[in-house]
C-alpha cells in the first residue's frame, strides 16, 4: 500500500437550471466524506464567482487506497447517482501539492 498522498482538483460544470439542487448535495457528501472516513484528509468546493455554475473542488486523501475506498461508499454512490443528470462537464486533474496548510 502506498502511503503517497493523493490531490486532485475537479473542474465541474453544472445545469444552471440544478445549481441549488446539486449545491446542497455536494455540500452533504462532503459532510459525510469527512465525518465518516479516516482517508479522507480534506475536500473543499467553491464556486466560480461571475459563473457560480462551474465548481472546482479540491481533494485530498490519505493514499491510493483511500481514494478507491471512497468511490466506493454509500455516501459518495448517493451523490454520484442523485447528480449525474446534473453536471454537464467534468474535468479531473491529478495535481501535485507544493504547499498545504491549515489551523486546526
Amino acid at each position: 500500500m502506498s502511503r503517497k498522498p493523493i490531490v486532485r482538483m475537479a473542474e465541474l460544470e453544472i445545469d444552471p437550471d440544478t445549481l441549488e439542487t446539486y449545491r446542497s448535495l455536494l455540500k452533504e457528501e462532503i459532510e459525510a466524506s469527512v465525518a465518516l472516513e479516516d482517508g479522507v484528509l480534506s475536500l473543499s468546493a467553491v464556486s466560480i464567482r461571475d459563473n457560480p455554475n462551474r465548481i472546482r473542488i479540491l481533494e485530498v486523501y490519505a493514499d491510493q487506497d483511500a481514494y478507491e475506498a471512497h468511490l466506493r461508499t454509500p455516501h459518495f454512490l448517493k451523490y454520484k447517482n442523485q447528480t449525474a443528470h446534473m453536471v454537464t462537464s467534468l474535468t479531473l486533474i491529478e495535481v501535485d501539492p507544493i504547499a498545504m496548510r491549515a489551523k486546526p
